[in-house]
């Protein structure tokens, strides 16, 4: 179709031939969107990809120092329950791995040394805490009744023994510390002992075994770092 106006020539586009050159734009559209969209998502992969690598790198870093840990601790141990027949393997390391997830910071025989003091001074508070609720019974054998309160006193002398013991774990006063963890194994055996003299049943065995235990894999991480 010709229409002639103002001496110019327009030509019209037949409708096929619009539905044609209407798809061709659309596909440039479609085409632009597509271009922008990799513009976007090659920024986003840009920006992701540092987070990732400290991601990674962080988890790598915490995935060792675990392993670390663990080998000390087996180590440690083996080396203590080889040495001394009052310490099993199992409690050694059933214990230390428990009182290591509670520490900060990478972990060297040294830290594993306070973490030992910490847990033996955990359970020597906790016992003696025990001991203050057994004796509230008023139906308490008085024999026993005699032999918990010796016990209450040995426990509570062993508290301000132990944070000195710290300290001088600190001060790298290793003898010293050896001398006082040494002291509290006493009054643990003293505490079992005083039922036994008396024939009656102890309260307090596995608590005083548990006491003695932990000391004993105190020193032998001491031992191992004079």
């Amino acid at each position: 179709m010709i229409i002639s106006r103002n001496s110019h020539t327009y030509k019209s586009i037949p409708p096929i031939e619009q539905q044609e050159y209407t798809k061709l734009s659309k596909k440039k559209k479609k085409k632009k969107k597509k271009k922008k969209k990799k513009i976007l998502m090659s920024s986003l992969s840009v920006s992701i990809l540092p987070f990732l690598f400290f991601l990674f790198s962080n988890f790598a870093i915490t995935q060792s120092s675990i392993s670390n840990t663990s080998s000390l601790i087996y180590n440690t141990c083996k080396t203590s329950s080889d040495q001394d027949p009052n310490i099993s393997f199992n409690f050694c390391l059933t214990s230390l791995q428990h009182g290591a997830e509670h520490g900060r910071g990478a972990l060297d025989l040294r830290r594993l040394g306070l973490v030992s003091l910490r847990l033996v001074r955990r359970n020597v508070s906790s016992t003696r805490h025990y001991i203050k609720k057994l004796r509230r019974n008023k139906h308490l054998n008085t024999l026993v009744k005699s032999c918990l309160t010796d016990c209450l006193e040995l426990y509570s002398d062993a508290i301000p023994t132990l944070k000195d013991a710290r300290r001088d774990y600190k001060g790298k006063r290793y003898f010293e510390t050896n001398l006082k963890i040494s002291s509290v194994m006493d009054d643990c055996s003293t505490c079992e002992d005083g039922f036994e003299e008396e024939g009656v049943i102890s309260p307090l065995t596995n608590r005083n075994y548990n006491a003695f235990e932990l000391s004993a894999i105190a020193l032998s991480i001491i031992n191992m770092l004079s």
